[in-house]
């Protein structure tokens, strides 16, 4: 205030000290006077100037001085600008600054910081090297925030412009998930690390916690002792965030930390620390509003050295004498530390954690600034959260939730990276580009990004070793079998969805939405992510294959139903037919129908009857008879016991299988040859092929595959895969020898 009135006075004397002087030297222009310089040049000049010289150069600087007085007065007849001034739409609002900090929307550094950010005239850069590497920590641990973790990632991929190293805190399961997910997804420079949420369980296990996020709602608090011990900072995410702008630009606030600041935190937008929201509500000790903990900047090195351990603990356990539990994990203890030790915090701009709770005050924060970076839907209900602007948060949490994950495989370019993982095979590089079968060729190398256990699962297998798993592959096309399939098979299933994206999110709303699905944990639904112009039927199966953890597994397809208690019939197989110390495949016999609405035999004799009656048929028996020729159909009616059958030439049954038989060839795909070449390797490894008496399935109809339609129309697709069949039999004859010879001399003569 004292700095202002100086400077007003200061040009106040100016502007009446200057006019005096200029009319002395108009009214003095008969002395010989010489003229002010004008210029470097002008003072170093030594000749003569003459009299009207002068004058015109007097009369020039007189009017280059008015013109200084023009411009001072037009700064002194402004309004003092505040910080608060400065953010887009706040002109009006010059006596707020007090309040902002107050309600949240930061600090005076904040508020700087959201005008820059928020600034439509120039932009600027954060101050993050163009290389450095941005280190991101965050709890995971389930099945369905393993899925939410993935929206989360999307949105710091798509607008990240540095190298990521992610560190998840995760139980078995994330890890599971998470880790096949980065593997397959392959985005360049990005590393990954997963800590063992297990091991860090009797860290926080002695905190009793109300919070819905359980004992994982606690981790955050061991990270100083959990990452490495070399990591010097780190952001700490919540799963349920979503970025609406460059990660970089948050890292970059790590340089505005001063003093013994070690944390920053977004204030929290609710009036849960205010203790306000209903009778008798009590909440743990906080500063003003407290902060939320769903966004924090970590300084570990400095939160190492200040004995964080200690204080964290010390803090809690005093606490929990009169509270007795936390309400909001890891957020009641930040901030009952903060409470005692203010100085700790660097207050972060609102928008860097918008809260989008019941009972949020974030309308305050996206009033005051136009650019939103970080959403929270820090809420039990997520996106059904009470908010009058809802509808514009959830449609920017879809467009990533949606997003195709294969776009966000781009380079960084000028920064060197390691390999992706999961890219240390053989490269379609090495194909020829000019054979005609290049693209079925190159399938093979296609890393498909695969997510797995989708849905929620829960199976433990039977402790007699008779368990059996049925494994199957779909598309979104063929969703609608999924329920019937679930009444026919009570057992467990393992099945790989080829879905974009956006159908995947079809899929869970389905899967939600049906009671059949939902009331079955025994169900493993894979995402494998869609890629390509074939539809990688092989690779599919072996998804789903690798998924299995029962001793055994009957590989079906999705289109078919298996007859009612075949799940129990096959584990009684088991033990009939020592499957556990012999190599059999044990074949189902396969039928069809053309209705659509079918009365389901209940047994033999029945199916037997509708056999007769012309409305079931031996599978493809009109179209491809060999490929279920062998299981010799008229023997079937009419056996009352297992017997074996020889493999011959296009033999593709359904069979069950111990888990460590052989995988699918990912050579074939779309339609044609899959199953064969896999039974056709049964056999190379002395399989015997079993057919069961009192076991049937039925394929319901449907309209043909896009697949099956391309193969009948185009002609060098059926080249193409004439061309696959033959180097695959020459590789059996390599793997397998003289005993391999068969399925050539089979070929020709067939």
């Amino acid at each position: 205030m004292c700095r202002g009135r100086r400077k007003f006075l200061a040009a106040s004397l100016a502007l009446l000290f200057i006019p005096a002087l200029t009319w002395l030297y108009l009214s003095v222009g008969s002395f010989q006077v010489k003229p002010l310089p004008l210029s470097p040049l002008e003072a170093q000049s030594s000749a003569p100037v003459s009299g009207a010289g002068e004058r015109q150069a007097l009369e020039l600087r007189v009017r280059a001085v008015e013109e200084e007085n023009r411009v001072l007065r037009r700064e002194l007849s402004r309004p003092p600008r505040s910080p608060s001034a400065r953010l887009p739409n706040s002109g009006h609002r010059g006596n707020q600054s007090r309040t902002h900090s107050e309600e949240g929307t930061g600090d005076n550094e904040g508020q700087k910081a959201a005008a820059v950010g928020n600034s439509s005239d120039c932009v600027q850069q954060p101050a993050v090297d163009k290389c450095e590497t941005i280190h991101v920590a965050i709890v995971c641990a389930g099945y369905n925030a393993s899925r939410d973790v993935v929206t989360l990632v999307k949105s710091v991929l798509f607008h990240r412009r540095n190298p990521l190293h992610f560190h998840f805190i995760t139980d078995s399961i994330a890890q599971q998930i998470l880790s096949s997910l980065f593997h397959t997804w392959m985005v360049p420079a990005v590393r990954v690390n997963f800590y063992d949420a297990d091991e860090l369980k009797s860290e926080v296990s002695w905190i009793p916690n109300k919070h819905y996020s359980g004992i994982y709602g606690l981790m955050k608090l061991v990270l100083t002792k959990t990452l490495p011990s070399d990591l010097q900072r780190v952001i700490v995410l919540d799963t349920d965030i979503t970025f609406a702008t460059d990660i970089a630009e948050l890292w970059a606030v790590f340089h505005k930390f001063k003093g013994q600041q070690v944390l920053g935190l977004v204030e929290n937008q609710s009036d849960w620390y205010l203790g306000n929201l209903w009778k008798n509500h009590r909440p743990w000790p906080a500063l003003g509003r407290g902060f939320n903990t769903g966004v924090i900047l970590l300084l570990l090195d400095r939160l190492r050295k200040l004995r964080w351990e200690q204080m964290w603990r010390l803090t809690a356990e005093r606490e929990l004498m009169s509270m007795l539990s936390t309400s909001l994990a890891d957020q009641d203890i930040f901030n009952a530390v903060i409470k005692q030790n203010p100085f700790l915090v660097h207050q972060l701009p609102c928008f860097w954690n918008v809260q989008l709770s019941d009972h949020t005050r974030s309308e305050k924060c996206y009033k005051d600034v136009s650019d939103l970076k970080v959403i929270h839907w820090n809420s039990p209900k997520k996106l059904r959260v009470k908010n009058k602007h809802v509808e514009f948060f959830r449609n920017l949490y879809l467009t990533f939730l949606e997003y195709d994950g294969n776009l966000l495989r781009r380079e960084l370019f000028g920064c060197p990276s390691e390999p992706p993982s999961g890219s240390g095979q053989s490269s379609p590089g090495e194909l020829d580009e000019d054979d005609p079968c290049y693209e079925f060729r190159r399938e093979r190398f296609t890393v498909h990004r695969t997510h797995l256990y989708f849905l929620h699962y829960e199976y433990e297998p039977s402790s007699d070793n008779t368990d059996v798993t049925l494994v199957a592959q779909l598309s979104m096309d063929r969703l609608q079998m999924l329920e019937a399939i679930c009444k026919h098979w009570e057992g467990p299933i393992s099945l790989a969805l080829y879905l974009s994206d956006a159908e995947a999110q079809q899929f869970l709303r389905y899967a939600q939405g049906s009671e059949v699905l939902m009331s079955r944990g025994n169900v493993g639904y894979h995402i494998v992510y869609k890629e390509g112009q074939f539809y990688p039927v092989n690779l599919l199966r072996n998804v789903a294959m690798r998924q299995v953890n029962t001793p055994y597994m009957f590989l079906s397809d999705i289109d078919f139903l298996p007859m009612y208690g075949l799940y129990e019939y096959l584990r009684k197989s088991v033990v009939q037919l020592d499957m556990s110390n012999t190599k059999k495949a044990l074949v189902v016999p396969a039928f069809e129908t053309l209705r659509y609405r079918l009365s389901y035999p209940k047994s033999k004799a029945e199916l037997l009857s509708q056999l007769d009656m012309g409305t079931l048929f031996t599978f493809r028996y009109h179209v491809w008879t060999k490929g279920h020729a062998p299981t010799n159909f008229a023997k079937w009616r009419t056996a009352t016991t297992p017997y074996k059958v020889q493999w011959e030439a296009d033999f593709e049954p359904y069979v069950m299988v111990r888990r460590d038989s052989p995988e699918y060839d990912r050579r074939f795909v779309g339609f044609g040859w899959n199953k064969v070449a896999h039974i056709m390797e049964l056999d190379a490894q002395e399989y015997e092929f079993v057919v069961l008496p009192n076991a049937y399935m039925i394929h319901m109809p449907h309209a043909p595959s896009f697949d099956i339609t391309k193969f009948r129309s185009n002609k060098q697709y059926r080249v193409c895969l004439k061309t696959l069949k033959e180097e695959f039999q020459q590789n059996m004859s390599r793997r397998y020898g003289f005993a391999a010879l068969k399925y050539m001399t089979a070929e020709n003569n067939s």
